[in-house]
């Protein structure tokens, strides 16, 4: 069984910084991609940032040069640090991996969201 767990939310200033951190857990082979959602109230999820096994990295335009996702493939961790938020960064954020191999199956799974709340 494969979980993911998030931490690292909460309540920040406008013009603050938090780091969120995702670790999958299980016995699990090999992650193709891990990143990050968000779905704030009355809108749709949209993503923010992924990160391939190989290093390529994603980012959705609203977070280019604020925001940096990184990942650590030996422990099945990925990272996403927020620097200079904004209020309109304020939602849950939600962790996802694709292509997750356990054995011989692979399988896409989702965290549970940690709620990113900036002030202004």
């Amino acid at each position: 069984q494969v979980q993911l767990v998030e931490s690292g939310g909460g309540l920040v200033q406008a013009g603050g910084s938090l780091r969120l951190s995702c670790a999958a857990s299980g016995s699990i082979i090999s992650i193709a991609v891990m990143g990050w959602y968000r779905q704030a109230p009355g809108k749709q999820r949209e993503l923010v940032a992924s990160a391939a096994s190989a290093g390529s990295t994603n980012y959705a335009d609203s977070v280019k040069g604020r925001f940096t996702i990184s990942r650590d493939n030996a422990k099945n961790t990925v990272y996403l640090q927020m620097n200079n938020l904004k209020p309109e960064d304020t939602a849950i954020y939600y962790c996802y991996a694709d292509g997750v191999v356990v054995g011989p199956h692979e399988d896409n799974y989702w965290g549970q969201g940690t709620q990113v709340t900036v002030s202004s």
